[in-house]
């Protein structure tokens, strides 16, 4: 008996050396375990690896989308309006042309429709507009005073009239009597001509020339004078704070003869806006696509005429406008239409390995406004 009573006190020494030396509690008592964090279980080498850069790296903020949108798109909204301030003098050039040419491809037909040959009509006039007044919707009531003249015509390639200014051959011709003459108009902030006020002045003079003045009454009608000051067509009032990318449209059309009529809807976008000398302009690109409002009444007309069914055209117009923001003045402005028909007539043989007939007709329309001064 005495014998085990050792044995077990010899045990129980032995199992508390142990645990002293582990730095635990006598034996008969439960040592709590303490809970270790995520830290004091990393080895301190870990513990400056990881957390001390997480510590000093700052945080990054959410972006939103509108802060990842380039400065340009924010840009402040440009009025795109002609500004008129009385007794303004500038002078400007403009061109206008009209140009329609027929060719014939293969073995001419016995009665051609039409006669080959090129047909021309081009102007181009430099004057100066004063500025007479102003109202409180921004109109102007302006004088325009034609200072030099160019004018040159053809008809199936035949010179049919040369005039120019600088070297007239006639000085009482008609066209010579307009230089100094003028008319007085009504401009919209638009650059619409809303009126001709005044134009009898320069009737009269051209009448009291060497010939009969057929083209200086022309280009003195009414409508000439209204489209020839008055093409660029800016957005309304209401419309003309633009932006890079914004866009504004108007209608046109054109009468091409035999050919019928083409209705096109002008699509004008803002495409950027450059400092100048210490001036912003404003560039303006245009491209027109046919207007779908007056395709149904110009289908009747084509109908009517008989060729619509017989001719394939194609056809591009387009244009730029530099506007002068700080003085609200036209830069320049240049529109261009270029339009074709091609048809194919069989030979009159009829034989399948015959080359056929090809008519093509082609007509352009120019117009170009440059300020000069």
């Amino acid at each position: 008996m005495r014998q085990v009573k050792i044995s077990s006190w010899l045990a129980s020494a032995v199992v508390c050396s142990l645990l002293l030396a582990a730095g635990c509690a006598p034996l008969g008592e439960k040592v709590a375990k303490p809970e270790v964090g995520l830290e004091e279980q990393m080895p301190e080498a870990a513990a400056e690896e990881v957390v001390t850069p997480v510590a000093e790296e700052p945080a990054k903020p959410e972006v939103g989308l509108e802060e990842q949108v380039p400065e340009v798109v924010a840009e402040e909204a440009a009025t795109l309006a002609l500004k008129f301030t009385p007794q303004d003098l500038t002078t400007y050039r403009v061109i206008t042309e009209t140009q329609r040419s027929v060719k014939w491809e293969g073995p001419l037909l016995k009665e051609p429709i039409f006669k080959g040959g090129r047909k021309l009509s081009r102007l181009e006039m430099t004057f100066t507009q004063q500025i007479q007044s102003t109202d409180d919707e921004g109109n102007a009531i302006v004088k325009i005073t034609v200072e030099e003249l160019k004018y040159s015509s053809l008809v199936e390639d035949r010179p049919v009239l040369d005039f120019d200014s600088s070297k007239p051959k006639d000085p009482n011709h008609p066209l010579a009597l307009l230089i100094g003459q003028g008319y007085t108009i009504k401009i919209a902030p638009t650059g619409e001509v809303t009126e001709v006020i005044e134009v009898k002045e320069a009737r009269v003079a051209v009448g009291r020339g060497s010939s009969v003045p057929r083209t200086a009454l022309r280009l003195l009608r009414s409508g000439a004078i209204k489209e020839r000051h008055g093409l660029l067509t800016l957005p309304v009032t209401e419309e003309n704070r633009l932006r890079t990318g914004d866009n504004w449209s108007d209608t046109k059309t054109f009468s091409f003869g035999e050919m019928g009529s083409k209705s096109y809807e002008k699509i004008y976008t803002m495409k950027e806006i450059k400092d100048v000398d210490g001036r912003q302009i404003a560039v303006v690109e245009m491209n027109a696509i046919p207007a779908s409002e007056m395709a149904e009444q110009l289908y009747k007309e084509d109908a009517a005429s008989g060729l619509s069914e017989t001719f394939d055209s194609t056809g591009t117009y387009t244009g730029q406008l530099k506007l002068d923001l700080t003085t609200g003045k036209v830069e320049k402005y240049l529109e261009k239409l270029e339009t074709e028909w091609i048809a194919a007539f069989p030979s009159a043989e009829q034989e399948d390995d015959k080359e056929p007939t090809v008519l093509i007709m082609s007509d352009t329309r120019l117009y170009s406004l440059e300020k000069i001064d």
